[in-house]
């Protein structure tokens, strides 16, 4: 662009300038980017898909959609509401932030109380990254998030990423590679509780849940055929969790696989809207008498429930 008498500046007074460039241009002093190959990963893209799924789970009731992690938490909104949802925190804040030093403003707010609440020592996120909606540190939020609120929820297990590591300082820029985890191995955790208690399908079995089921008769070598049609699921969680279930909401002798279904997706539905989400179990896998997926559902409840 010709800008007149510019043209004859000193050629090297720009470069003299870089050499003093704002401390602000590189605050963090380290930046960090996820490497092409690892975008690329199944069990990244299906970390993805469970959060995305427990987020829009978590808020159906309030109509909120969201359809990208990385695009549609940066302004807070998404935050505040799953706050107000699983910590009962309910701020003051204008609920469309639609500038960024609104939405800044409304990150600190929201992020502060979350972080109380996660008991993070090392947070791999902070306000300007949210904002700028960079995925590695949304992620590690939002694992943090589940991890602390629904531990229940199954997030793809040993989750890690290649990152480049940008160092800046007065001599140059530095950069590493490095291997950054986002969801541990549970085959390691799985070992960590087999050291110290019994295995939790077996706690399941001598706590609460229990007593209820024995009220009504059922074994423990039955349980796939007991819950594969849906009533006693129905009618256990309505026992827990303390509320009557309309009869005409379900079928309470289901002669057919479509009516089996159908209590066994008001029964996870009803999970759901608890908080109690099993998003590794379909209803089929229950109507088919899958004695894993059967296990899962209870044990949402048991983790609840069992004291």
């Amino acid at each position: 662009m010709d800008r007149g008498g510019a043209m004859e500046a000193d050629p090297f007074h720009n470069a003299k300038e870089d050499e003093h460039m704002d401390a602000q241009t590189f605050k963090a002093g380290k930046m960090k980017m996820i490497q092409p190959d690892s975008l690329k990963d199944p069990k990244l893209d299906k970390l993805k898909e469970v959060l995305l799924g427990w987020i829009n789970e978590s808020l159906k009731a309030e109509h909120i959609v969201v359809q990208s992690v990385e695009e549609d938490l940066y302004d807070g909104l998404v935050l505040h509401h799953l706050l107000a949802r699983f910590a009962g925190v309910h701020l003051t804040l204008e609920e469309m932030a639609l500038t960024a030093s609104a939405q800044i403003r409304k990150l600190e707010a929201v992020l502060e109380e979350l972080e109380k609440r996660l008991e993070q020592q090392d947070t791999k996120w902070d306000v300007s990254l949210i904002h700028k909606k960079d995925l590695l540190a949304t992620l590690h939020l939002l694992v943090a998030m589940v991890t602390r609120f629904q531990p229940e929820v199954e997030l793809p297990s040993n989750v890690k990423v290649q990152v480049v590591v940008l160092e800046v300082s007065r001599t140059g820029i530095q950069s590493d590679v490095q291997t950054e985890v986002l969801t541990e191995d549970r085959r390691d955790n799985a070992q960590e509780v087999s050291d110290t208690t019994d295995d939790p399908m077996e706690q399941l079995m001598d706590m609460e849940v229990k007593q209820t089921m024995a009220g009504v008769g059922l074994q423990v070598s039955d349980l796939d055929q007991q819950f594969s049609d849906g009533v006693i699921l129905l009618l256990l969680i309505g026992q827990l969790e303390g509320f009557f279930i309309p009869l005409s909401d379900f079928r309470l002798t289901p002669d057919s696989h479509e009516h089996m279904l159908h209590n066994v997706s008001l029964a996870l539905s009803l999970l759901a809207d608890l908080g109690l989400q099993v998003s590794a179990v379909q209803a089929q896998d229950v109507v088919s008498q899958d004695v894993a997926g059967t296990l899962k559902v209870l044990y949402a409840l048991f983790r609840k429930h069992g004291g």
